[in-house]
C-alpha cells in the first residue's frame, strides 16, 4: 500500500471514528473550505450550510451502493435509504480532504 492509498484510508477511519463520537470540529478538518455536498432533492450544500443542516453526523461511503438506517430521534420511526454514493478527494498542501459528495440516497 503507497502513501496516498494509506492517507485516504485513514481519512476514511478517521471520518467514520469522528462521525461516530459527534466530533464535528474533525469532520470539518477532513473537508476543502470549497467542499459541495449533492444530496437528492436537495439544492447543493457547502461547508457553511453542512454544519448549520447536521445535528447529528452520518457515515458517507467513498464510492459504493449504500442501505442506510437512520435512527430517529426521541423514539420516531427510523427511515431507510438506498442508492449510490460517490465522493471525491483531493490532495492539497500534501493532505488529502473531501472535495465533493455526491449522495443519492432516497
Amino acid at each position: 500500500m503507497d502513501g496516498d492509498e494509506r492517507a485516504i484510508r485513514d481519512l476514511v477511519s478517521t471520518w467514520i471514528t469522528a462521525s461516530n463520537a459527534g466530533d464535528i470540529e474533525k469532520v470539518l478538518s477532513l473537508m476543502a473550505d470549497d467542499v459541495v455536498f449533492l444530496v437528492a432533492g436537495q439544492t447543493p450544500m457547502r461547508k457553511a450550510e453542512f454544519v448549520a443542516g447536521h445535528n447529528a453526523l452520518k457515515d458517507v461511503a467513498m464510492e459504493a451502493k449504500s442501505e442506510i438506517q437512520e435512527i430517529a430521534p426521541r423514539g420516531g420511526t427510523p427511515a431507510t435509504r438506498t442508492g449510490n454514493a460517490l465522493s471525491i478527494l483531493q490532495k492539497r498542501s500534501g493532505k488529502w480532504v473531501l472535495f465533493r459528495d455526491a449522495n443519492m440516497l432516497a
